[in-house]
């Protein structure tokens, strides 16, 4: 399926040269003189190779019909990730370079969204959300004002992140899992 450059999104699967693309970031360029440019970073799924393009916003370029199903994470084994289709119960495995740096945020029975192009999977969408706990963190200091800066944390998963003064090692926390950013503290 033929679109314009400028509509390509982060997410969206095309093909060139035969073969398949993963956009990994999309931005459109409006230079006050010149032609307007969309810059498109991608990775090319059959080896992970990154690969940074420019089109002129209007070129064509040719989007692959992907089909996006929720599945749910079952574990993880050296073959890469397993996931099943929650209404068929088909399983799927996908290659540790398509889940990348998605991998510590997956959590068991956590629904993901899997993009299939011909039966598969070629990206990987997590909810944007994850629940983890503060295992490790540096206590308060008396006298510390709550408006001063972050302070560094060690998640359940592995991850470091930045967290209020008040978080305290065994709070759980809701995180963002493009970045690993703390948003709140989970309300349980």
């Amino acid at each position: 399926m033929k679109v314009i450059a400028s509509s390509i999104r982060k997410g969206n699967v095309i093909e060139q040269d035969g073969k398949l693309y993963i956009v990994l970031s999309a931005e459109n360029i409006h230079p006050g003189k010149g032609t307007p440019v969309s810059q498109i970073e991608m990775r090319r799924i059959g080896d992970g190779v990154k690969v940074s393009e420019r089109y002129k916003t209007t070129d064509q370029v040719e989007k692959a019909t992907v089909e996006d199903r929720n599945f749910n994470y079952l574990y993880e084994d050296a073959d890469g990730f397993h996931f099943m289709n929650g209404e068929t119960y088909d399983q799927v495995q996908v290659p540790k370079d398509i889940v990348g740096s998605s991998a510590p945020y997956l959590q068991e029975n956590m629904t993901v969204k899997l993009s299939m192009h011909e039966g598969n999977p070629v990206a990987i969408q997590l909810p944007q959300r994850a629940t983890l706990e503060v295992v490790e963190t540096e206590p308060v200091t008396k006298g510390q004002t709550a408006s001063s800066s972050y302070k560094p944390a060690m998640l359940s998963n592995g991850v470091r992140t930045a967290v209020p003064p008040h978080i305290s090692t065994g709070t759980r926390i809701v995180v963002m899992t493009e970045d690993g950013s703390y948003v709140e503290r989970a309300k349980d």
